[in-house]
C-alpha cells in the first residue's frame, strides 16, 4: 500500500466481511498517522492483487471510507487521505461557557455527547435499557414492505397505527375512532400544531408551573404569552386557577395528568372535574399531555384523573408519543381530539411538513400490534422501580429534600437549598449534566429546584458532586 509499511491482514474465517476489516485497518492507521494526510492509496487494481481480493471489495471498502471523510478521489489521481477536521472536542474546547442558563441551552447540552449516567437532567431513559432487538426486528418487517419505503405516507397518519392507537386509548376510558387521530413527530408538534391552529398573536396559553420546559419557548416565538398556573401534589392550584382565568381569559390550558414532568404527580380525579368546568365555564381548550402514560404502575388506573376520559374529547386534546419508551429517533407521537379540529390540525400538519414519517409509524404499529410493547414497558417500570427509592434516600443523604417520594415514572423533583442555575454550571465543569429549577418556570426566575432523572444516576461521581457541592 502506498505509504504504508506494512501488508493488511485479513481473516477469511472472520465474522465481519473483507470490506469491514479492509475499512477498519485503514481507519486505524490513519488515526495512527501510519497514514497521512495526501497519502496516495494503491490503485484498486493493485490493492486487489495485493491482498488476494476481488476488486468489487475493495471498490465498496474505498467508496465507505470515503463516505466517512477518511479518504478522497480525484478523477485521474486516485484516492488519497483525506485532510481531516478537528476532532468535536476540541471544536466544543473552544467554545466559551453560557453567559446564563436558559432552555436551549439545557436542550443543546442534552444533546452533546454525554454518557447518560453523568446526565441526571435528562429527560430520556438510558439506551441500554431500551429493546434495540424488538425494533431491529420490526424494521426488517417492516423493510420488507416496499411500498413503505417509496412514498410520502397518509397525512393524518398510518391507518393501521391510528387503528392500533384507538385500541390504547378506549383502555382509558377515552372513545376515539381513527378519524379524530392525527399523527405527529412528538408531543413537541403536537403541540405547536394546535397553538398554530387555534391561537393568534397575544393569546394567553396556561401551563403548569412547573413544567416541560420546552413549550415555553416554543410558544413564545409563536407571540403568545404564557402563564404559571401553580402545581401542588394533585394537580393545579384551583384557587389560583380560577383567580388567573378570571384574569387573563386563555385560549389553551397544557396540562399533564399523569406523571407530571417535573414532580412525577398524578392529577386527581377531583382536580381533573374542577379543571374541566373551568375550561366549559371560560370557553378555553385542554391540551392533556400524557406521555409518560405507560411509565406509570397501572397505565389505565384512574380513567377519571385524566380529563380527556371525562368529556371524551369534547374539548380536551389528548397528546401521547413513544419517544420516552421506544426510541428518540423514531419521533413517533399523536394527538385525539373531535373530528372538525382533527381536520384542521391534519391540514396544518401537511402545510408544514407534508406528513410524518410512515416508516417509524409502520415500526410502531409492528411492535405495538405484536404484543412486544406491553411487555417491554414492564420491563421498564420494573428497572425504575429498582433503582427509583435508592436513589431517593441517597439524594437526601447528600442533602436534597423531597416533598414526595413517587412510586412511579422517571423523575424526582429535588430541593438543593440553594441557586441550582449555579449548582448547574459547576455540575458542568465536572462533566455533570443538571436540569435547574428555572428553566421549569415560564417566569424562569432563580430557583432551588432540580430535576433528577433516577435512571440517570449510575455514575457514582454524580452524588459524590451533590454532596461535596451541598456540603
Amino acid at each position: 500500500m502506498t505509504g504504508t509499511p506494512d501488508v493488511l491482514t485479513l481473516d477469511r474465517s472472520a465474522d465481519d466481511s473483507l470490506v469491514e476489516q479492509i475499512v477498519r485497518a485503514v481507519e486505524l492507521r490513519i488515526e495512527d498517522h501510519v497514514l497521512r494526510a495526501g497519502a496516495r492509496m494503491p490503485s484498486i487494481r493493485q490493492f486487489a492483487e495485493q491482498h488476494d481480493v476481488s476488486r468489487f471489495t475493495v471498490v465498496e471498502a474505498y467508496d465507505r471510507l470515503v463516505a466517512r471523510g477518511l479518504l478522497e478521489s480525484r478523477r485521474g489521481s486516485g484516492f488519497t487521505v483525506r485532510e481531516r477536521a478537528p476532532a468535536p472536542e476540541q471544536v466544543r474546547a473552544r467554545i466559551g461557557p453560557p453567559t446564563s442558563l436558559d432552555i436551549t441551552w439545557l436542550i443543546r447540552n442534552m444533546f452533546r455527547v454525554h454518557p447518560l449516567n453523568k446526565m441526571p437532567g435528562a429527560g430520556l431513559l438510558p439506551t441500554e435499557w431500551l429493546d434495540g432487538d424488538v425494533l431491529s426486528g420490526a424494521l426488517r418487517a417492516v423493510s420488507r414492505q416496499s411500498d413503505a419505503l417509496l412514498h410520502y405516507g397518509t397525512p393524518q397518519g398510518f391507518p393501521p397505527l391510528r387503528a392500533q392507537l384507538q385500541l390504547k386509548l378506549a383502555a382509558l376510558g377515552i372513545e376515539a375512532t381513527p378519524d379524530r387521530i392525527v399523527t405527529t413527530l412528538g408531543v413537541t408538534q403536537g403541540l405547536d400544531l394546535l397553538a398554530r391552529v387555534l391561537l393568534r398573536p397575544g393569546d394567553v396559553v396556561f401551563v403548569d408551573d412547573p413544567a416541560w420546559f420546552l413549550m415555553f419557548g416554543s410558544f413564545a416565538r409563536l407571540g403568545l404569552t404564557v402563564i404559571g398556573v401553580p402545581r401542588l401534589a394533585d394537580g393545579p392550584d384551583i384557587a389560583r386557577l380560577t383567580e388567573l382565568v378570571e384574569l387573563h381569559r386563555p385560549k389553551l390550558y397544557v396540562i399533564s395528568s399523569v406523571l407530571h414532568n417535573p414532580t412525577s404527580t398524578c392529577l386527581s380525579a377531583a382536580k381533573a372535574f374542577q379543571v374541566l368546568r373551568l375550561a366549559e365555564q371560560h370557553d378555553f381548550t385542554i391540551a392533556e399531555d400524557d406521555i409518560y402514560c405507560d411509565l406509570h404502575a397501572d397505565p389505565g388506573r384512574g380513567v377519571g384523573m385524566r380529563i380527556s376520559a371525562l368529556d371524551q374529547l369534547s374539548r380536551t386534546v389528548y397528546l401521547g408519543g413513544y419517544s420516552k419508551t421506544l426510541a428518540g429517533t423514531l419521533r413517533v407521537g399523536f394527538l385525539a381530539c373531535n373530528p372538525d379540529l382533527a381536520q384542521r390540525l391534519t391540514d396544518q400538519k401537511m402545510l408544514s411538513t407534508l406528513t410524518t414519517s410512515e416508516i417509524s409509524e409502520r415500526v410502531v404499529h409492528q411492535v405495538l400490534s405484536e404484543g412486544h410493547y406491553r411487555k417491554h414497558v414492564d420491563r421498564l417500570r420494573g428497572r425504575l422501580d429498582g433503582v427509583r427509592e435508592q436513589t431517593m434516600l441517597a439524594l437526601e443523604r447528600v442533602g436534597l429534600k423531597l416533598d414526595n417520594h413517587p412510586t412511579s415514572g422517571m423523575f424526582v423533583w429535588a430541593d438543593a437549598g440553594c441557586d441550582t442555575n449555579v449548582l448547574t454550571q459547576r455540575g458542568l465543569e465536572k462533566g455533570f449534566l443538571f436540569a435547574p429549577g428555572s428553566l421549569f418556570s415560564p417566569r424562569q426566575l432563580p430557583s432551588t429546584r432540580t430535576r433528577i432523572n433516577v435512571a440517570c444516576m449510575a455514575d457514582p461521581g454524580v452524588l459524590a458532586f451533590l454532596d461535596g457541592a451541598l456540603g
